[in-house]
């Protein structure tokens, strides 16, 4: 792809929309010559539908996914150079008007080959924001030749005085494919979001849409929310997306996507949201680090149609699994880090207790289909290895139109999500022998989950009141049981198992009192060894 050739006109029109000192936008606009008698028509606002629009007409057209010949100075950098790399903050664009947002650019380099294309829209009027070299601070990397006038940019990042009103942190960011990320107050980066996943585990060769072009409102002084405009272009399809992201707390994204077939595709992930998980209570490691836990995510959470709460406690496996969970109209999924403890992490410089969870709530165009969890064996914590998305039942086939629209919110507060009692802890040990003193056969396991939250605290002095409801495909349970646990303020379940070596058992349990379940239901896919 090749970028547009900007004149100077182009240049003034950016520049001194975003402050950095060049002649204003009326002046750069100002005509040579006294205008005719009859005042022009002024061009239609750019909207939604023109994104839609250039979508339609883009998967008419073959997929060219050539990159462009960067400078070798810029291919051969390593992570350390290339964050070294820096945009000044003075020259931040859509800044005027004293509105609340900022936004700054990445640069080209590193893994961050493929130009994007960023306009920024004001009164209605798209303008493209053109490279140049003194937009960057480029730290102690030096370079023997100029880079070119036309280079263009990897990406860029929305700023907003989210956790202090005289700082303007970086709220979202939009940087390789179409990963983006955001955070709420007193957040820390870990898991991202994508505007599509597709073939991810298969069937067929997995892609990497990426979003080629981007529309940036220029927020007026009372915004607060700031809107993005996207262009989607990949091999399978192209789209249009909306976002609109509201920081606060808890911030939130409304996203709104149009999508449009070049050819069937066998599995398309909607809403997709990908993190890191290493090693846990649940799934240890043996290691020499002397950290307890590492991981940007802990469990999916799931919200079904019925109402019932599902919770999967995360595994890095030692080879590529995929999880479905089947639902007519789930009503929310998420990758939640609900491990809040220091103590658990110990890691003064990640802050992996911060790292914020990701809930998705559809709002438009889900139906029938599943959710669907990959998790991929990882020996470090410097790989994403985590995967989750909704899968439509329906075929995806060339030519069609489809229209999804969800919200993601970032939390820190997963407890708030629904009102019942959630799984905190997942340990899994060796049972005990009983009193027979017969040796345990290999092939058992027992699984502990500390449930705590919702009226756990309130049954604490009637334990008798509340049942273990456990269940098991391909195995046998030989033992349950509850303890009050008042450390966490609720219950300790725990089950004794028996598998055939080599299946896969799919656990489930959940608390409960009389007809009344007072906990989500924990499951976990245990494979006999």
């Amino acid at each position: 792809m090749t970028l547009p050739i900007f004149d100077r006109r182009d240049a003034l029109k950016v520049l001194a929309a975003a402050g950095i000192g060049w002649p204003s936008l009326a002046q750069a606009q100002a005509p040579a010559t006294q205008p005719p008698a009859q005042t022009p028509q002024p061009p239609a606002r750019f909207t939604y539908e023109d994104v839609v629009r250039r979508a339609r007409e883009l998967s008419g057209l073959p997929y060219d996914g050539a990159q462009p010949q960067l400078p070798p100075a810029l291919t051969a950098m390593n992570f350390d150079q290339y964050r070294d790399m820096r945009f000044r903050p003075d020259r931040a664009l859509i800044s005027q008007g004293g509105g609340s947002f900022r936004m700054q650019m990445f640069h080209l380099g590193f893994i961050y080959r493929d130009p994007v294309v960023v306009n920024v829209i004001r009164d209605g009027i798209p303008t493209p924001v053109p490279y140049a070299a003194a937009l960057f601070d480029y730290g102690r990397n030096r370079f023997e030749r100029p880079l070119p006038v036309d280079l263009g940019f990897a990406g860029f990042r929305i700023h907003h005085p989210l956790n202090d009103p005289r700082v303007y942190d970086e709220l979202i960011s939009f940087l390789g494919a179409s990963y983006f990320r955001f955070l709420g107050r007193g957040q820390k980066y870990g898991l991202s979001a994508r505007g599509i996943a597709i073939n991810t585990a298969g069937p067929g060769q997995e892609e990497f849409p990426r979003f080629r072009e981007f529309w940036v409102e220029t927020p007026t002084a009372e915004a607060q929310a700031c809107t993005i405009f996207a262009l989607l272009d990949g091999e399978s399809l192209t789209g249009a997306y909306r976002f609109m992201i509201f920081p606060a707390q808890e911030s939130v994204i409304d996203v709104h996507c149009t999508l449009f077939p070049r050819r069937a595709i066998p599995k398309l992930g909607v809403a997709p949201l990908t993190s890191m998980f290493f090693y846990a209570e649940n799934d240890r490691r043996t290691s020499d680090d002397y950290r307890p836990e590492l991981h940007d995510s802990d469990g999916l959470l799931i919200h079904s149609e019925t109402g019932e709460w599902i919770w999967r406690p995360l595994r890095n496996p030692k080879q590529v699994e995929t999880s479905q969970f089947a639902d007519r109209n789930v009503r929310g999924f998420g990758l939640m880090q609900r491990d809040r403890v220091f103590e658990h992490y110990q890691d003064l410089d990640l802050n992996y207790e911060m790292r914020p969870s990701y809930w998705v709530e559809p709002r438009e165009g889900f139906g029938d289909g599943r959710v669907e969890l990959v998790e991929i064996q990882t020996g470090d914590e410097t790989n994403d290895n985590i995967v989750a998305y909704w899968v439509p039942n329906r075929a995806v086939e060339q030519g069609q139109t489809l229209t999804f629209a969800y919200r993601i919110v970032s939390t820190t507060n997963e407890a708030r999500l629904h009102p019942g009692g959630y799984a905190l802890n997942t340990y899994r040990t060796r049972p005990v022998a009983l009193g027979s003193g017969e040796p345990v056969p290999p092939n058992a396991a027992r699984f502990i989950i500390d449930f705590v939250g919702g009226d756990l605290e309130y049954y604490l002095p009637q334990p008798d009141a509340v049942q273990v409801v456990p269940t098991a495909s391909n195995a046998r349970i030989t033992r349950t049981f509850l303890v009050p646990n008042t450390q966490t303020r609720g219950f300790r379940a725990g089950i004794d198992v028996i598998g055939d070596a080599g299946q896969t058992v799919d656990l489930r349990v959940f608390l409960r009192t009389g007809s009344k379940a007072l906990t989500e239901t924990w499951t976990f896919p245990w494979k006999v060894e």
